[in-house]
């Protein structure tokens, strides 16, 4: 049995060098070999020799040289510095026969020699760098290669060949924790690094024992050296296997943008052109560079993944799991401390963009104040591979993948174990973040405080996940529907905006009849202010002091109908709203008509309310909510006007005017029965379009929207039914599909212009009553027949609208069918 058995390895320690006593021990040893195993004196001499004829051929050549230090001692690594210049072949060859020529333990021991040197990395005599190896033009990362310069025994060049390995891996693994520690490639690196070192000082500690048992032990022989190294081959392989892949995507990804750039037929035409100077060629590269996106080194979850897919991938191999999974579960640390801090406190601190959440800080929560597009909810804090939870997909921001349907570089690269939790992950420190712009400070539950340091790779993760999402949901929503008065607050836009008491809005007409009169740009809005808060004053309604007067700047329809038909449906399906070609040739017209016919806007038309709401409040009434609350009280109180002037109309004509009967003059009668009949046709559509509108949609809708607030479950699910419930009403309301629309603001204002033409009918029907008591024959008769039937005409087009509901009705929107019934009942007074 082998006397010599290796020590134990001794406990970890902080340092990552060999101490000055571990360095002079080492340095001991390898003099003592020396003096101890020195060759015969005729192959000292023919070495002094060899070395007086290369110091005289380098003092002849006047080029700069290494001079070595005589005392070994003093300088023991000096014999394995290399010269500047490549040793001639015919000196190496004298080398080789000498070895050859030495008995084979003699070989042995040399051979050992060299290879304690090569294990460290470091060149031996007679095992040296493989003859193309150049440390200028040779990546590191790759590993220096080691050849046998010199002809061996047949046994112990096999055994030499199966060690040479190592010194790859050693070298490669050493220049990729020295390149990888920079700063620029974060922190899960780093603490790779920190790893692959601490089981590179498990290696190094193993080399100085062998060292140890080599120059104290007669029996240790090349076999046993190869006993003990034989498992360490294995898990330095494995990690030098890993360390090509990271390597290799920097490399790929950097080649492929180079090649991308070079052509050589534009680089004579720009050397043609006078563009092919270095300086101008390094302006233009890093204008391109920035245009296009600088390459994303591998880091933060894309290397997470790396390690976690090489595991998944090498499970059979107990060695390969054990590796990978510490080297993955030291590597996530870094990366489970942001995730932590994230979903536990809503603070992102990711210096270098590895966390799979990023943060827009240009967005601020002042945004919500002026923005439609909910910014500051939907993308200040986002996923870095632009997913969201529902199936659209941000594109913007998201770096391109590695190849193509590849994984994305870097922190956009989610880690295995936490893709089917990044919603959650986004969303617990979103409702947290909210919490703390409110000002509120932040208890650590009790999980929280009680949970220990998280790894990657560790269970209790997804149970950590779930519990700080639940708990910042839960946080969040009591915040909102709680103190922040939620539903009261949504009891008062419905108040406000869909006029369910509208006894405020009566009082407010009244009250400012002569200034809504005015075209909008005349109407002063700070008395219509005033005159709102007076109609308000009466009244017991909550926060009426956030309700504001705003008028719009466009007409209500014609703003629905750029808008449908430049984006589509308002809340529908994408593509819904494009109008067909007859559509746009419509609106073409439309438009021309609008040019040659353009009338002022009176206030009335553009009279809208806006409401004030603070953070957090605004993530919920934001102003893209508002919009849609504006859009059906613009749409609501237009009906409401058109229904109170025609109801003004039929108080009008209850006067002797229109109920005097005249025998003489049927024609008369017969027109002023007309009159009655349009009005009368008219008022019941705007009320039967009134009554569906507020009977059928919005009430309903109400009710279930409630009826989901009171089992609401997440923040997220409250935002998305708020909007969907105002999107549904403003479908449902015929506001989102252009042919609708357009066919029923003809209609509407059809009715408006005949309630403005109130007055001018009862003239004519004075005039025609005065003609017919005096006997005169009435000459302007023809006159108000043809102003009459142009009135007819064009409210008749309802049929077409009525079967334009029809077909919604019957294809798209079941909705609209009790609609459909309420007008056909008009038909029968036709």
């Amino acid at each position: 049995m082998d006397p010599y058995t290796p020590r134990a390895r001794p406990p970890r320690k902080n340092n990552l060098t060999l101490s000055a006593k571990e360095y002079t021990k080492i340095t001991g040893t390898i003099a003592s070999v020396r003096r101890n195993r020195r060759l015969s004196d005729d192959i000292d001499e023919e070495i002094d020799v060899r070395a007086h004829n290369s110091r005289e051929n380098r003092g002849k050549s006047n080029e700069s040289s290494f001079i070595a230090e005589t005392s070994f001692v003093r300088a023991p690594l000096n014999s394995r510095v290399g010269a500047t210049n490549p040793t001639p072949k015919s000196k190496g060859k004298e080398r080789e026969d000498i070895l050859d020529q030495l008995p084979t333990d003699i070989q042995e021991a040399i051979i050992l020699e060299d290879l304690l040197y090569v294990l460290m990395g470091i060149e031996g005599t007679h095992v040296t760098y493989h003859p193309d190896y150049s440390p200028e033009d040779d990546d590191p990362l790759q590993g220096i290669r080691f050849v046998v310069s010199s002809p061996l025994d047949p046994s112990l060049r096999d055994l030499t060949e199966r060690v040479l390995p190592l010194g790859i891996y050693y070298t490669a693994i050493s220049a990729f924790v020295e390149s990888r520690s920079h700063l620029d490639f974060g922190l899960v690196n780093h603490a790779l690094c920190a790893a692959i070192r601490d089981m590179l000082k498990e290696y190094q500690t193993l080399l100085s024992q062998l060292e140890h048992a080599f120059n104290t032990s007669p029996q240790f022989t090349l076999q046993k050296l190869w006993f003990y190294i034989h498992p360490t081959v294995h898990t330095l392989s494995l990690i030098y296997q890993l360390v090509l892949e990271l390597a290799n995507t920097d490399d790929d990804e950097g080649s492929s943008l180079s090649s991308s750039s070079a052509d050589e037929e534009q680089d004579a035409r720009d050397e043609a052109l006078g563009l092919g100077g270095a300086k101008l060629k390094a302006v233009l590269s890093e204008i391109t560079k920035s245009a296009t996106g600088a390459a994303v080194p591998v880091k933060g979850g894309e290397v997470l993944t790396v390690i976690y897919e090489r595991m998944q991938g090498m499970s059979g191999d107990p060695t390969a799991c054990k590796v990978y999974g510490t080297l993955l579960s030291a590597a996530g640390i870094p990366y489970a401390q942001m995730l932590r801090e994230w979903i536990t406190t809503g603070r992102l601190h990711d210096p270098y963009e590895e966390f799979c959440v990023k943060e827009s800080k240009f967005i601020s929560k002042g945004i919500l104040e002026v923005d439609y597009t909910d910014e500051y909810w939907e993308r200040r804090y986002t996923l870095r591979d632009g997913s969201t939870s529902s199936s659209k997909r941000q594109h913007a921001g998201v770096p391109p993948p590695r190849t193509a349907g590849g994984r994305l570089p870097g922190g956009a690269c989610i880690p295995p174990s936490l893709e089917g939790w990044k919603y959650k992950v986004l969303l617990a420190g979103k409702y947290l973040n909210v919490i703390r712009e409110c000002g509120i400070e932040l208890q650590a539950s009790q999980y929280q405080a009680n949970e220990q340091q998280l790894t990657m790779d560790d269970q209790k993760l997804y149970k950590f996940v779930e519990d700080a999402y639940t708990h910042a949901n839960h946080t969040l929503l009591q915040l909102l529907l709680r103190d922040q008065q939620l539903i009261p607050r949504l009891r008062s836009l419905k108040r406000y905006f869909f006029l369910s008491q509208s006894s405020f809005l009566t009082h407010l007409l009244d009250l400012a009849h002569t200034e809504l009169k005015k075209p909008a740009k005349s109407a002063s809005i700070v008395k219509l202010q005033s005159l709102l808060d007076l109609a308000l004053t009466g009244e017991d309604a909550l926060f009426r002091e956030d309700v504001k007067v705003s008028i719009a700047g466009t007409g209500l329809y014609e703003w629905l109908l750029k808008v449908i038909s430049v984006s589509g449906v308002i809340g529908g399906d994408e593509g819904e709203g494009v109008p067909d070609s007859a559509g746009q040739e419509d609106a073409k017209k439309d438009r021309e008509k609008d040019k040659d016919e353009k009338k002022p806007m009176l206030a009335i038309e553009a009279l809208a309310l806006d409401y004030t709401v603070k953070f957090p409040l605004s993530l919920v009434i934001s102003r893209k909510t508002i919009l849609r609350y504006q859009l059906l009280f613009r749409f609501l109180l237009h009906l409401k006007n058109v229904e109170q002037s025609l109801t003004s109309m039929w108080i009008e004509q209850k006067t002797t005017t229109w109920r005097k009967s005249v025998p003489n003059h049927p024609e008369f009668e017969q027109w002023r029965l007309r009159v009655l009949l349009l009005r009368a046709r008219m008022l019941a559509f705007v009320q039967q379009i009134l009554a569906f509108v507020t009977f059928e949609v919005l009430e309903p809708n109400w009710r279930s929207l409630e009826a989901k607030l009171a089992k609401v479950t997440t923040v997220d699910q409250l935002l998305r039914d708020h909007v969907d419930f105002l999107d549904t009403c403003l479908k449902e309301c015929m506001l989102t599909s252009a042919k609708l629309l357009r066919a029923y603001s003809r209609m509407i204002v059809t009715c408006s212009t005949f309630a403005l033409y109130s007055s001018s009918f009862t003239k004519s029907a004075s005039q025609a009553l005065s003609a017919a008591e005096s006997g005169d024959g009435d000459q302007a008769m023809g006159k108000r027949w043809d102003f009459l039937k142009k009135f007819e005409s064009n409210f008749n087009h309802w049929y077409f609208h009525l079967d334009c509901v029809q077909y919604y009705a019957s294809s798209e929107n079941v909705s609209l069918l009790p609609l459909v019934v309420r007008l056909s009942s008009i038909k029968s007074m036709s």
